[in-house]
């Protein structure tokens, strides 16, 4: 790491991380200031809060987000080994389909699940779920969107986590008696752990904060809001406190996930 000295270069970066970081502060000291300047206290945004269709919307990006959060691990982990370990034909086309949510517009995602299941493959499935009085607007639907929109972070984290571990000490665990799954759960796993966990909370945040998919594929119904809907359907009827206090709770749960992501992996790895 270079020492900090008073250089042109050293003196931009500073004043460019200090400018930045004081935008973002500045956002979320706006909300806070928002509700202050409307007489607003700790124990009336509680209150806003503790409104049941706000409660319930709670209810359901949580619950969605840790299914999802479930999928993601298990997507991302041999997925990661893989693009990790093997050389195979066409690894460089395999790497852009998995890192292509992470560009694409979300509400591609949604408008793209929507034709899926009303005039492409998926058409089956939907008719599948029909018949036994299943509905893709539902906390299926929810957890798809969230998957397709955040499960991409993780495969990258995974990935380079992966690639920090040395294939040699899987080669040893091997020449001493290992079968090559034993030296992947026992040697590379436990190896990679944290910087799986960490794009697994990555993941986590992003499918909580998943909006665009789920107005285009699933829409705003009570039984499938949310708190980016709920946050959303508040904002349009001019509910503008409710939308900031949501909005708050959404910031401290994706703070929450960020520092403790950071604290899992060490200084200078790239998530």
């Amino acid at each position: 790491m270079l020492r900090a000295k008073l250089t042109p270069l050293n003196i931009l970066c500073a004043v460019s991380l200090a400018a930045f970081g004081t935008v973002v502060i500045l956002l979320i000291v706006s909300d806070l200031a928002y509700l202050r300047g409307r007489g607003m206290g700790l124990g009336d945004v509680l209150g806003l809060l503790r409104d049941p269709s706000v409660l319930r919307a709670m209810r359901m990006s949580v619950a969605t987000s840790l299914t999802t959060l479930v999928l993601i691990l298990l997507t991302a982990v041999p997925v990661g080994y893989a693009l990790s370990r093997f050389s195979f034909p066409g690894k460089a086309l395999a790497n852009s389909i998995v890192e292509a949510p992470i560009v694409l517009p979300p509400v591609v995602i949604g408008i793209s699940l929507l034709a899926f299941f009303n005039f492409g493959p998926g058409v089956p499935i939907k008719e599948f779920l029909s018949a036994r009085r299943l509905t893709l607007a539902s906390g299926f639907g929810i957890v798809l969107c969230q998957y397709l929109v955040s499960v991409s972070y993780c495969i990258r984290s995974s990935k380079i986590a992966f690639d920090g571990v040395p294939s040699g000490y899987e080669d040893v665990a091997r020449t001493l008696g290992c079968s090559q799954w034993q030296a992947f759960w026992r040697v590379s796993l436990p190896l990679a752990r944290n910087g799986i966990l960490a794009g697994g909370l990555m993941g986590w945040a992003r499918g909580l904060g998943v909006f665009g998919p789920l107005m285009v594929f699933i829409g705003t119904g009570p039984r499938v809001m949310v708190m980016p809907t709920k946050l959303w359907l508040e904002l349009s009827v001019g509910n503008i406190e409710v939308s900031v206090a949501i909005a708050l709770v959404m910031l401290a749960l994706s703070l929450v996930a960020l520092v403790t992501a950071h604290r899992l992996i060490p200084e200078g790895y790239a998530l």
